[in-house]
């Protein structure tokens, strides 16, 4: 019962023991309690528990029932960190017990095998309990055996034996009312999923797992160590480091077991390291050595090590010594059969490499290619960083080229295997050093347009394929509404002055659960989209320049495609370039407000010291005709009106150049549907918004109540032009979360992506509504780039604060160009160039930019 109900068995335990219960049945009660503490509460009353209970047993002179007492007692003392003192209690076990007994005692001794890395003694064990356990008609024992085996085949990598283990484990549970033991099953084929390379179905079956685990009442520290190894495959690691410090409290709380503790604070490393913070890895990676040391866990021990050796280098450290450690992890963890294993051999090459010493980084990196042709995608794009790295220690540019593009192909399967946009873009994370290591190739080689092709390679790849459209799923469309209606009922309390932390926890909780569940989609678009041909894109270009900026080691270079080619040009640091857009963003924040005349001057002498830095010589070679610009993502914020060089041509900016030429061959939707959405609490109202229902005839006018998300959605699916005057809102912590407040609450980039079809072109004439959060290798979330893939051809939207008054004659500008068939690019050019001279017009202007090519 104790895994059954464990609430329950506890408390008919402590009945058992206020009855004055014989010896026999007072240590099955106490034995009871034992497990309860062991697994969900203190490990010292567990102890305490425990012993009494095998002192019981011995009393009533019943070997087998002595047996199973030390059996369990042998797994508490591992997980306290006693390991000899278990191992000999296990030991014990297996002496003084018989058949079925035994059988039982043997896969105990099993697991406890498992917890010390031990996988081959655990095998053995499992392999003798199985056919007994079986024999005895005992399901419930053999279940938890195969769930078991099923457990150490994945430590192992074997991934197929697994599931076949666990698959017959599940048929077994269904027959039984075992709801922990169930439960666990979910969360191990979690892993599974996650080790075959399938993340949203780990992370769905995670969350069941944790659902069940509610239910029950009981925590489980190893879901949250295995959900932590899933969120940093995903990209998520500051996620994972959080979950894994919240666990790690969780458990010296309550005075759980030290084992667990050894491996959270390994996961909390890991996740650390991965998040940019090497010396909190560092930390928490020299602590899991001496645990899992004094536990005599050495294949834990052994990725320990790894970590703490990867941080080490990440803080900037480099000498022979780390060499031969990275070596030394390496072999070890090849000898227990780890996955882990190429991944040190990777790391021992790269530390040989930054000291010069190319044989031994060779040898090394040698080792670690092996792993690029089998196993899950990661591991193989181990391989593919190995090879790549060994190509350009001998030389050969072409040997890097050809990894590299190896190596992205299988990230890009893996990409495309996730439905959600932010996986999809955070995943791009693992190709990074491989797009670095072409496009220096590239640069060292001379050829600009092999340069642009290899920017563009990783550059905005979650925009190359629409994304997953989310599932008709009741669930996540109620909690979308309730989501809604909170948030609605929020504002409307924060601009009463009342107080709202219920609302703002309800809220953060609705986030969690809709985001847990888009994080489940699978991909279902095959390979990675179209691949990018600079031919093709000089073609469309005609009279167009583009000017596609790449960091090479911190310095911007200027790739100008036009008249059939492309040419390279050196501008500044990328550091200086990011600091000097901050000031231009404070700068406008000023302008947006009366009274900032005396600011102007200094925000346009700003405008200058940034085309130095972005565009070098290259601003003098733009030509006269229209240009678009294509940033790396930590760029998104600059106005580039306000460049010199810029500042009164038709300008575009595009996440890349494939998203340029996928809205320039984009057609318009039959019938020219205009749609014009007015939201509530504007400083002007939307004062343009009844003007431009004047000009336009019989648009579809969605204002206060009707301005509600359903009803908005439904009409801006497949619209020719979209005009939204509504407060935008956004989110750098979630940027999908990022919203237009509606008449019944934020329609956020969840909701957007919903739509078959985003309108052709969109106008989005409120604050902020262009910021978008840099994540991955070079992407962006937000609402821009949420509409790019579903069919938007072109977006106007503004990166800064702007006043609500001055906005109003700009649209109204904007749209007479329109209206006379203009494109977004040259309506906006000539509705800037009409606005009045003062710092507040000007600064309305520089702060709205056209997306796209419509």
């Amino acid at each position: 019962m104790v895994f059954a109900d464990p609430g329950e068995a506890r408390a008919r335990a402590q009945g058992v023991l206020d009855s004055d219960p014989t010896p026999w049945r007072a240590s099955v009660a106490h034995q009871v309690i034992g497990i309860w503490q062991r697994d969900w509460g203190d490990m010292r009353i567990a102890l305490h528990h425990l012993r009494r209970a095998r002192d019981l047993a011995a009393r009533a002179q019943a070997p087998d029932r002595e047996g199973d007492i030390l059996a369990t007692l042998g797994v508490a003392l591992v997980h306290s960190g006693r390991t000899r003192q278990g191992l000999e209690a296990l030991e014990r076990g297996v002496a003084v017990s018989s058949g079925h007994t035994r059988a039982r005692v043997l896969f105990r001794r099993g697991y406890a095998s498992w917890v010390l890395g031990r996988h081959r003694e655990a095998l053995e064990d499992v392999r003798r309990a199985i056919p007994v356990l079986r024999q005895a008609d005992d399901v419930i024992w053999t279940a938890r055996a195969l769930t078991l085996r099923a457990t150490v085949h994945l430590a192992l990598g074997a991934v197929d034996r697994a599931e076949a283990d666990f698959t017959a484990a599940h048929a077994q549970w269904d027959t039984t009312g075992q709801e922990h033991d169930k439960a666990d099953v979910v969360e191990s084929r979690g892993l599974a999923a996650f080790r075959s390379g399938d993340i949203p179905l780990a992370l769905r079956l995670l969350d069941e797992a944790e659902e069940r685990y509610a239910k029950l009442g009981t925590p489980s520290f190893m879901l949250y160590i295995r959900r932590c190894e899933v969120l940093m495959a995903a990209g998520l690691a500051p996620e994972a480091l959080a979950e894994a410090d919240t666990a790690i409290g969780a458990l010296d709380g309550i005075g759980g077991q030290s084992t667990r503790k050894a491996e959270l604070l390994l996961v909390a490393a890991r996740a650390a390291r991965l998040a940019g913070d090497p010396h909190t890895a560092i930390a928490r990676a020299a602590l899991a050595v001496r645990l899992f040391a004094g536990q005599r866990r050495s294949w834990w021990e052994a990725h320990a090590r790894l970590v703490l050796i990867e941080a080490r280098v990440a803080a900037g450290r480099r000498s022979g010594r780390l060499v031969a450690d990275a070596a030394a992890v390496a072999e070890r963890l090849a000898s227990f059969g780890a996955p882990a294993a190429p991944e040190a051999s990777l790391l021992a090459g790269r530390i040989a490499l930054s000291l010069g010493w190319t044989a031994d980084a060779e040898r090394h990196l040698a080792v670690a290619a092996r792993s690029r042709h089998s196993g899950p995608p990661l591991a193989r794009m181990t391989g593919w960083a190995a090879q790549a790295l060994r190509a350009r220690a001998a030389g050969s540019g072409r040997g890097v080229l050809e990894a590299c593009r190896r190596g992205l192909d299988v990230l890009d399967d893996h990409r495309m295997t996730l439905g959600a946009s932010e996986l999809r873009a955070r995943a791009t994370e693992q190709g990074a050093e491989l797009a670095a290591l072409a496009q220096q190739v590239s640069l060292d080689s001379g050829s600009p347009r092999r340069l642009l092709m290899w920017s563009e390679r990783w550059r905005a790849t979650v925009l190359s394929t629409p994304p997953t459209r989310p599932p008709a799923d009741p669930a996540l469309l109620g909690s979308l509404t309730a989501f809604r209606e909170i948030a609605a009922r929020a504002e409307e309390a924060r601009s009463d002055g009342r107080p709202i932390p219920a609302l703002e926890r309800e809220q953060r909780r609705l986030e969690r659960e809709i985001r847990s569940r888009t994080l489940h989609m699978r991909g279902d678009a095959p390979g990675g989209g179209d691949r990018f041909e600079p031919g093709r894109l000089l073609e469309r270009l005609g009279e167009v320049r583009l000017v596609e900026l790449a960091v090479l080691d911190g310095r911007v270079q200027v790739l100008l495609c036009g008249q059939g080619r492309v040419r390279r040009f050196e501008a500044g640091l990328l550091a200086d370039a990011e600091t000097e857009a901050e000031h231009v963003q404070a700068g406008l924040r000023r302008l947006a407000h009366p009274g900032a005349e005396a600011r102007l001057p200094v925000v346009e002498a700003m405008g200058r010291r940034l085309e130095e830095l972005l565009l070098g010589p290259a601003a003098a070679q733009l030509g006269s005709g229209p240009v678009v610009v294509v940033p790396p993502s930590r760029l998104h914020r600059v106005p580039w009106a306000l460049l010199p060089s810029l500042r009164e041509r038709v300008l575009s900016v595009s996440p890349s150049a494939s998203s340029w030429l996928r809205a320039h061959e984009t057609e318009p939707p039959p019938g020219g549907r205009h749609v014009l959405v007015r939201g509530p609490g504007l400083a002007t109202g939307g004062a343009e918004v009844p003007e431009l229902a004047d000009r336009y005839g019989r648009p579809t006018l969605l204002e206060h109540e009707d301005a509600r998300v359903p009803r908005v959605l439904e009409e801006l699916d497949g619209a020719a032009l979209a005009h939204i005057a509504a407060h935008g809102t956004f989110r750098a912590d979630s940027p999908l979360f990022s919203a237009l407040r509606m008449a019944d609450g934020p329609l956020i980039v969840h909701d957007f992506e919903r739509l078959d079809r985003s309108p052709y072109r969109i106008i989005l004439s409120s604050c902020d509504t262009a910021r978008l959060a840099s994540v991955g290798a070079d992407e962006l979330l937000g609402l821009v780039t949420a509409l790019l893939p579903l069919g938007t051809a072109g977006v106007l939207a503004s990166s800064a604060p702007v006043n609500d008054h001055a906005v109003v004659p700009l649209m109204l500008a904007l749209h007479k160009g329109l209206s006379a068939g203009l494109s977004l690019a040259e309506a906006l050019r000539d509705a800037r160039a009409s606005l009045p001279g003062d710092a507040l017009h000007q600064a309305t202007g520089w702060a709205f930019t056209a997306f796209g090519a419509a």
